[in-house]
């Protein structure tokens, strides 16, 4: 049995720590959202995937769809590895993009020993349940690549376009593109973009970008980017201007927001998914892993950073009017809005076990030190400066609690996404200013 099978305490004691309603399979291993797309009245979501918690299982495409971004119905894989083709050790990230009626997915394929993921597609005849058969359309790279997988498509000014994640010693991370008119032949246009590596807010901009999926925003494309180093691994996901000088900004301020997945045009407008990783070392993991966060719409702020807000079906899952927020009990899915001001929210889980969310001026705060009395989970504040915007329509803090995800939006676009896993389950005391409100939440 490896390390990740391993399991200190029943699935049954954690059962509170399940989300609700962020996707996740049943069991298993989830990792990257994928190729998000509206059919019809339906929204396709695709997600890496393993069956059990083992890492050498080759890792396949999960599948959700949903009519309203927040009531998700889990379909068996749309697409698993096929022994012996370029695939054959895993279908990596990628999107999906509609030709002429049919789904078309682009995709890395893995193959160990290879020194790159290959760009492959593949077409669904079926609307998007399944894929068949995939080829690769773009060649390995001639320069040597530190990384060179996550393929991202999209229709642009009569053209195809494609960008993939990379990295190279001499030149930093970058974002190779191409361009196409039939989705089958491909030719290099150079790279969209690219950065040395450095520090910015304290926070490593990559060695390479894995994932990176671009925007069209107020008319402006914005590439949206997860930085990665060899020694390191997964860092930030970070959002910039390809057509100004490339200053990237964090896209979540939380601690547990990875592999943005775009879906550039929605009933909503773009929108964001993402890589809730795990908040809990490996020994601490039950029967699952991972999780998809909640659709988000986005905008950018002045500083052309991404800002982001909970798409609105969000408040349909609330149930009844709404109610004081201070002095409540809840369960473990809950919606708490301040709608201005400063002040504390504490989610009371025991006497020994709590989170604090703190509005203090223009800084939002998460401290999640005592969440957990679980030695494997993790602790610790992140905080986010700039978080309010009065002038806005918007609450000043919404927080989103769904087992052991925490999600917050601030007025002014800000987010933070984290995990927190209360070793004592609900009922839990909420703590709050006078005017917040509370609602739990249900599907």
């Amino acid at each position: 049995m490896t390390q990740t099978q391993s399991a200190p305490r029943s699935a049954d004691a954690v059962a509170h720590l399940r989300p609700a309603f962020h996707v996740r399979p049943p069991r298993g291993y989830l990792n990257d959202p994928n190729g998000p797309i509206e059919v019809g009245d339906d929204v396709h979501l695709y997600f890496q995937s393993r069956p059990v918690l083992d890492m050498h299982v080759p890792v396949e495409w999960g599948h959700a769809t949903s009519s309203d971004y927040v009531r998700w119905t889990l379909h068996r894989p749309a697409m698993a590895p096929r022994p012996g083709g370029p695939d054959t050790d895993g279908c990596w990230s990628g999107n999906t993009v509609l030709d002429n009626g049919r789904v078309r997915a682009f995709y890395s394929g893995n193959v160990e020993g290879r020194p790159y993921q290959s760009v492959l597609t593949a077409v669904s005849d079926d609307g998007g349940t399944s894929f068949g058969p995939p080829h690769q359309v773009v060649p390995d790279p001639s320069d040597p690549a530190i990384m060179f997988r996550d393929p991202f498509v999209w229709w642009e000014n009569g053209t195809w376009w494609m960008v993939v994640g990379a990295g190279y010693v001499d030149r930093g991370a970058s974002i190779p593109s191409y361009r196409s008119t039939d989705l089958e032949n491909w030719t290099y246009a150079g790279p969209l973009a690219e950065l040395a590596r450095g520090v910015l807010d304290g926070h490593d901009t990559g060695a390479a970008w894995e994932c990176p999926q671009m925007l069209t925003i107020d008319g402006r494309r914005i590439a949206v980017v997860a930085s990665w180093s060899p020694e390191g691994g997964p860092a930030e996901v970070l959002s910039f201007d390809v057509d100004a000088p490339v200053v990237p900004r964090r896209v979540d301020h939380g601690t547990n927001f990875y592999a943005a997945s775009a879906l550039r045009d929605s009933r909503f407008g773009p929108l964001l998914f993402g890589w809730l990783t795990e908040g809990r070392d490996p020994a601490g993991w039950t029967d699952w892993a991972g999780v998809i966060s909640l659709p988000r719409v986005v905008w950018l702020g002045p500083d052309s950073s991404l800002r982001s807000a909970p798409v609105p079906t969000v408040d349909t899952l609330r149930v009844g009017q709404g109610a004081p927020a201070d002095g409540a009990s809840t369960g473990a899915q809950c919606e708490i809005v301040v709608p201005e001001g400063s002040g504390q929210v504490v989610i009371h889980f025991s006497e020994q076990e709590r989170v604090v969310i703190e509005l203090d001026a223009d800084t939002l705060t998460i401290d999640r030190s005592q969440a957990s009395r679980d030695d494997h989970a993790h602790g610790g504040r992140m905080q986010v400066t700039e978080a309010f915007d009065p002038a806005s329509d918007r609450p000043a803090a919404r927080i989103i609690l769904d087992g052991s995800i925490l999600e917050v939006f601030t007025s002014a676009g800000r987010v933070l996404s984290t995990r927190i896993y209360p070793t004592t389950p609900p009922t839990w005391q909420i703590q709050a200013p006078p005017t917040a409100r509370y609602w739990p939440l249900a599907r």
